[in-house]
């Protein structure tokens, strides 16, 4: 299948909108988390843009791809907001489509990162930001190719994803939240990826399989599950188990994998890829992700996933 590498007829690569928070990242490096009541030094010390879409829009213009991101950020801190519409700046990325609610505190999140790359998050969201008002669909939805969105925010993006679903434009959902087995965006969604913690939790189940299966029979999305280092379980066309073990490599900060993952899999499918030739391409992409610290800012170029998928036998469907 030609995808927007290859065509000679398509001229630009696929415009990916990306709807979520974007979030302060304050990251320490630690020896170990601290236990309750007790204090770790920090061996260092960085501030970054971050967020799951933010995350996986850096990623999918590293990949090639064309990111239109919006999301409620707040007014406060001022100097916060400048700091993150310069990294994106810097990553060739417009914050345009950013709505800016004065009054209301930036997302924080405080994450610590031990020496084996596990990280450690506490989040701080408004509850303020979850009554933003996004652009009308038609506007945001102009010259798009595929809709990646975060699960958490479906107050406010619901309405666009069901725009993108009758327009036939895939709609990627990064599920790394507890759902309601109600939820409109499981009626709308061509792919939801979920965490394995979330993925549990929505399904009331406590392993992969069974949960993919309930949640199957309420939805027609291609449904999946990332768990890190064991990879990525989905349920195949006949409902069979299906594994594609992750890429082996030396992790360093796994911050942003599950974004860049993400980011890449629906530039993947947006180009018209197979499914698990997006999924392969994805884990390549998060694997590369883990071996370089700097959250979503160490996501890899696509010459770099290519030479991977090139040269190693990990990763081969099961």
């Amino acid at each position: 299948m030609m995808n927007a590498h290859n065509d000679p007829h398509q001229k630009k690569p696929p415009r990916i909108l990306c709807i979520g928070m974007p979030v302060r990242d304050l990251i320490y490096q630690v020896q170990e988390v601290p236990k309750r009541g007790s204090k770790e030094n920090a061996s260092s010390f960085t501030e970054i843009a971050g967020g799951n879409a933010l995350n996986s829009g850096i990623t999918i213009n590293r990949l090639g791809g064309r990111v239109a991101l919006t999301g409620p950020i707040g007014g406060l801190p001022e100097n916060a907001n400048t700091a993150i519409h310069q990294q994106m700046a810097a990553e060739g990325i417009d914050t345009g489509g950013f709505i800016t609610m004065d009054g209301i505190i930036t997302p924080i999140s405080n994450i610590m990162i031990d020496p084996s790359g596990e990280r450690t998050i506490v989040t701080y969201r408004d509850p303020k930001l979850w009554t933003v008002e996004l652009p009308a669909p038609d506007q945001l939805l102009h010259d798009i190719d595929g809709v990646m969105v975060e699960n958490r925010c479906a107050e406010f993006i619901t309405d666009v994803c069901v725009e993108a679903h009758r327009r036939g434009i895939p709609v990627v959902v990064d599920a790394d939240r507890t759902m309601s087995l109600r939820e409109g965006l499981l009626t709308v969604a061509s792919h939801i990826i979920f965490s394995a913690e979330a993925l549990h939790a929505t399904a009331g189940e406590s392993d992969d399989l069974s949960s993919l299966r309930k949640i199957a029979g309420l939805t027609s999305a291609f449904l999946a599950v990332t768990s890190g280092a064991k990879g990525v379980r989905w349920l195949g066309s006949n409902g069979e188990p299906r594994h594609m073990p992750a890429f082996p490599v030396h992790t360093v900060d796994t911050l942003g994998a599950g974004d860049a993952f993400h980011g890449a899999f629906a530039l993947s499918i947006a180009e018209g890829q197979p499914l698990e030739k997006a999924l392969r391409f994805a884990s390549a992409t998060a694997a590369l992700k883990c071996t370089r610290f700097g959250g979503a800012f160490a996501s890899p170029q696509r010459v770099e996933v290519d030479a991977l998928l090139a040269s190693s036998k990990a990763a081969q469907v099961v």
